[in-house]
């Protein structure tokens, strides 16, 4: 009766659905890919894939693309024979699958369609499943059961916000989660409350989170000289990065920069909004401060370093990693507007001190941690944004410190991944030579 009541109100939906998508990929000038959002791969794809061992693994957008990486390596690593299948909802999630090299095939997942996702799961024939966090899709979760297939949760997480949520709509959720064959939760706290939903609970293990598995970066001077001249940013410039900002953080994060400026004219900022889209706005906020902008995908247009006191804004996909190492501090956005936050520990990773914001629902474990081990700092407003880079600014000492602690926080919560790993082992068939290798002994 559930799966009936679903099934009914996504065909209604059908028409909403094919318009919403249509005009959100035209108006961002992306492929449509609808034949493959409703479970036709590609012939190239698909003959890669056909008669090979496969583990798909999906990640919905790019926070849980990037998650996946530590992830993707392990499985490349432990299973070798295997092809890797990375599939996203989102089209900058796939940029940036695609962009990582780490699948051997990057493709959409297709709508919940029952059709649609049995028709994707009988062409890659996957011997595991893998969901990135908590993305339940119930028929393409169905369709997996019906065909034998496990499925793991991994990096699962319930924030404070939707647990409330799934649990009014347990009587929904709870058979979907009864469903999957293992879950891999963050935390004790995300354990017991996937268990209170449905899942049962002797499926469900704390695995830690995936996301603390980054490695550390430690380039060279040199390195970082050459990185700096790649993206035209001045050489001796205090570098302030402004990362995955939203509508309402901007104007905030760039009245702190022109007061840095005051103090040090040869301050230089990284600005990248979360949604590419929204640069070319930024870009008139940034113009009507009588501050100078260079779009990175405009930037071979200028080939020698932009100028001290000005900002690169970024309205690419996949670069902002690569940027943090060459940052001296960084603010990480949708903490100041009511969104939930953003991943603090890639700046961590390459020992850069961290500002957040008040508004970290979706990170609260890592926001903890970062707090009580001096790994970063929150900040109230936009005015305390100020005023915690002005000073951080001119103590080298404390950036330092901070930025150590990030690390150090860093290796000693990381191992999620070997855990993962682990519970996929138990879930993947053996191979017929092991099998026949052990039945003649």
């Amino acid at each position: 009766m559930i799966h009936l009541l679903y099934n009914l109100i996504l065909l209604l939906a059908l028409p909403g659905i094919v318009a919403y998508h249509w005009y959100r990929s035209k108006s961002r000038g992306r492929r449509t890919a609808l034949r493959e959002r409703f479970g036709t791969i590609p012939e190239d794809d698909l003959a890669v894939l056909r008669g090979e061992r496969v583990i798909l693994v999906h990640a919905v957008s790019v926070g849980e693309t990037i998650a996946s990486f530590p992830l993707l390596k392990g499985l490349r690593s432990r299973y070798p024979g295997h092809r890797l299948v990375l599939t996203n909802v989102t089209e900058t999630g796939r940029a940036v699958a695609l962009k990582s090299n780490l699948a051997d095939r990057c493709l959409y997942l297709p709508f919940d369609y029952l059709f649609a996702v049995r028709s994707l799961l009988r062409q890659v024939n996957p011997e595991l499943i893998i969901l990135m966090e908590t993305e339940l899709w119930p028929n393409f979760i169905r369709a997996a059961a019906e065909l034998n297939m496990p499925v793991l949760l991994a990096n699962g997480r319930i924030s404070d916000r939707s647990f409330g949520r799934y649990l009014r709509l347990a009587w929904f959720f709870g058979p979907v989660l009864r469903q999957l064959s293992a879950l891999g939760m963050q935390t004790a706290v995300d354990a017991e409350r996937i268990a209170a939903i449905g899942a049962y609970p002797q499926t469900v293990r704390v695995t830690g989170n995936l996301k603390y598995d980054i490695p550390l970066q430690r380039p060279s001077a040199e390195e970082l000289l050459e990185l700096k001249g790649r993206y035209g940013i001045p050489a001796g410039a205090f570098v302030l990065t402004v990362a995955s900002t939203h509508e309402g953080e901007d104007e905030p994060a760039l009245e702190a920069y022109q007061q840095l400026l005051q103090l040090d004219a040869g301050a230089f900022l990284i600005l990248a909004p979360r949604h590419p889209e929204r640069a070319a706005a930024v870009a008139e906020l940034v113009a009507r401060r009588g501050i100078g902008c260079t779009l990175r995908s405009r930037l071979s247009e200028h080939p020698d370093a932009l100028p001290a006191g000005s900002v690169l804004l970024l309205d690419t996909v996949g670069e902002l990693a690569r940027l943090y190492s060459v940052s001296d501090l960084v603010f990480v956005g949708g903490s100041l507007v009511p969104t939930g936050g953003h991943n603090p520990l890639e700046p961590a990773a390459c020992g850069v001190p961290v500002l957040f914001g008040p508004h970290m629902e979706n990170f609260r474990e890592i926001a903890a941690f970062f707090l009580n081990a001096g790994a970063g700092l929150q900040v109230a407003d936009g005015a305390d944004l100020a005023t915690e880079v002005l000073r951080l600014a001119g103590d080298r000492g404390a950036r330092l410190a901070i930025g150590e602690q990030g690390r150090a926080l860093l290796e000693e919560c990381s191992g999620a991944t070997g855990r993962t790993l682990d519970l996929a082992a138990g879930l993947l068939p053996e191979p017929p030579d092991a099998a026949a290798a052990r039945g003649a002994r």
